[in-house]
């Protein structure tokens, strides 16, 4: 994407509910990759946001295309990884690279993307703070996280006038990310032969 998507974007921006799951920029998004993508999980794009104090928003738009696990972070629960032979459940990614030594054959092309905005005003320093603060919820909710075949991103955006300290900001951006990157899977649908963990569970 160049300047004139950007600018399409900007216009075509809303303050209606963003459609999530296997739409846009989340078509072609799997989780759980680390036995190939035949044994993947279908994720998607995923948002969440939270009030502060009233009238400070923390908001997050997540496309999570990884090679690990996704975990609520909420109850430990692991809501998506590679299928077991049975296909009604999940292995664990970080059992599975303890018996391995070979990287180069379950490799692929990964990338989990993620937006924060916030109404709160914050100078440049603070806002890459921010995205710094805001990447833990990728730790939180996808194990492993941040292997040299994910393209781990987390952009920052401050759009208003409000004042929240930046610790607090960063703290809940974190939580953000986290249920944004769950919603993503939980989202998604059955596409292109790679179930949805809804399939799964009918």
């Amino acid at each position: 994407p160049g300047f004139e998507e950007g600018y399409k974007a900007c216009l075509a921006a809303t303050d209606k509910a963003v459609p999530e799951g296997s739409i846009g920029a989340g078509t072609g998004a799997t989780v759980g990759k680390i036995l190939g993508i035949e044994k993947a999980i279908k994720s998607g794009l995923g948002t969440d946001s939270q009030m502060i104090a009233g009238d400070i928003v923390v908001a997050a738009l997540v496309v999570v295309n990884a090679v690990g696990d996704v975990v609520d972070s909420r109850n430990g629960k692991t809501i998506a990884g590679p299928r077991n032979e049975q296909n009604k459940g999940f292995l664990s990614t970080l059992d599975l690279l303890k018996q391995m030594c070979d990287w180069q054959s379950w490799a692929a092309t990964n990338t989990t993307l993620c937006v924060v905005a916030t109404n709160a005003s914050l100078s440049k320093e603070q806002v890459n703070k921010l995205a710094q603060m805001a990447q833990d919820g990728f730790a939180r909710a996808i194990n492993p996280s941040h292997m040299m075949h994910d393209g781990d991103t987390v952009f920052a955006l401050s759009l208003g006038d409000k004042t929240c300290d930046i610790n607090i900001l960063g703290s809940v951006a974190a939580d953000v990310v986290s249920r944004a990157i769950v919603r993503a899977v939980q989202k998604a649908k059955t596409l292109g032969g790679i179930p949805s963990i809804s399939d799964m569970v009918k």
